[in-house]
């Protein structure tokens, strides 16, 4: 299925992605009574962090989401993918460490377990979320820039 004038879209692949997603954050708040934050189990990981998942769990999360992504490519028969530079990356990265900490949560945390919760503070932090990103790409875009 493809839609017009996105030929690249997968609406049902992202439906199933989101799906299992959601259906992850709900087994993660519902079994183990914690949010499904990438940036706080991350940091819970590396022992930066003090929430209630035991760390080996923390690993746990996020050793499975590069593997499971691993596994969807060498089951769908692989993906061409492109990066942008180490240093970009390396950037990109840093700042949106510093964001997760001053926004007290990355955007999985807010925009999949806090809206689903109907938290305010979630609510607004994926408004920002989303308005900074549209103005990225409008300004990219404006620039004649190339959005990966």
């Amino acid at each position: 299925m493809t839609l017009h004038g996105f030929p690249e879209a997968a609406p049902l692949a992202g439906l199933a992605g989101g799906v299992l997603i959601g259906l992850a954050a709900a087994v993660m708040l519902l079994g183990l009574g914690r949010i499904a934050g990438v940036s706080g189990l991350a940091a819970k990981a590396v022992g930066l962090g003090g929430s209630g998942i035991a760390r080996s769990g923390a690993w746990m999360f996020v050793i499975g989401l590069p593997l499971g992504a691993l596994i969807v490519m060498l089951a769908s028969g692989g993906l061409e993918a492109s990066f942008a530079s180490p240093l970009t990356l390396a950037i990109a990265g840093l700042v949106v460490g510093i964001g997760t900490r001053l926004g007290s949560g990355c955007t999985s945390g807010h925009g999949v377990c806090g809206v689903s919760r109907l938290s305010g503070r979630s609510i607004v932090a994926t408004l920002t979320f989303m308005a900074i990103g549209i103005a990225t790409v409008a300004i990219m875009n404006a620039l004649g820039l190339e959005v990966l």
